[in-house]
């Protein structure tokens, strides 16, 4: 399993003194926004369908276009 970006990028952080000072006064925030952070993820990436998937079925290159209210 790979390591996320966002994983790195928080150790990073934690190496320096400044980094674990301001981690410890906001460790809360730091885990609210990995947890979001992560869930935006997973929203995106099922949002996007498997390009092998999309093939067997049928469905055309451009999904269909919202309607943006103006009326021709």
């Amino acid at each position: 399993m790979p390591i996320p970006k966002l994983a790195t990028l928080i150790g990073g952080v934690l190496l320096s003194k400044g980094g674990r000072r301001m981690a410890g006064r906001h460790a809360v925030k730091l885990a609210l926004a990995t947890l979001a952070f992560q869930l935006w993820q997973q929203r995106q990436d099922a949002k996007r369908p498997d390009q092998g998937q999309t093939q067997g079925q049928g469905r055309s290159a451009h999904p269909r276009r919202r309607w943006s209210g103006r009326r021709v």
